[in-house]
């Protein structure tokens, strides 16, 4: 019975303490470090993930999620001391580079939450890329404010929670219900 289950891997993977990524594809891609900020329904959330790709080079050319009306591409752009977002169509996804999706920079736009996202819950996104087609990953809410002291960039973690205005450049989006970016 030892065998079987070395020989299957259940045995193995609690004993060297390896986890599975949040979502793999037999195209080489891999997202891991899925996860979200805390937000109320029918404002905008976001999400933030790491991309590998262990393949031919690909792009991520949009997202899905059912907990949203609609889901962007984004970046945050330090515009002479403005930060400003704008929408992207691709974001390129080449194999030894992962792909950041992080605070202040490359995110994924939850646009009209059809839920809230609580801290501790749960939910899919979808991503698809150019080549490899839609590969689904799990995002964990974290607080408001959360992430690392890296994370939270020049805007020192403040959480724009409360209806406050957050330059948007090319997207025009109000961001009052949104965490910072």
């Amino acid at each position: 019975m030892r065998r079987l289950l070395l020989a299957s891997g259940l045995l193995c993977a609690p004993l060297l303490g390896l986890t599975a990524p949040v979502a793999a594809d037999q195209s080489g891609i891999v997202v891991t470090d899925a996860w979200s900020r805390a937000a109320v329904v029918g404002r905008t959330g976001i999400v933030y993930l790491t991309v590998t790709d262990t393949g031919v080079p690909d792009r991520l050319t949009g997202a899905s999620s059912p907990v949203a009306a609609k889901v962007t591409l984004h970046e945050t752009i330090d515009d002479h001391g403005v930060m400003k977002m704008r929408s992207v169509a691709a974001l390129p996804v080449q194999p030894g580079a992962p792909l950041k999706l992080a605070p202040n920079g490359y995110h994924i736009m939850l646009e009209g939450l059809k839920q809230s996202l609580q801290p501790g819950q749960t939910f899919p996104v979808t991503l698809t890329f150019a080549h490899a087609g839609a590969v689904t990953a799990t995002a964990t809410v974290q607080k408001a404010g959360g992430g690392t002291a890296m994370d939270q960039g020049p805007m020192g973690g403040k959480d724009m929670q409360g209806g406050s205005q957050h330059a948007t450049g090319m997207s025009g989006m109000n961001m009052g219900g949104a965490a910072q970016h």
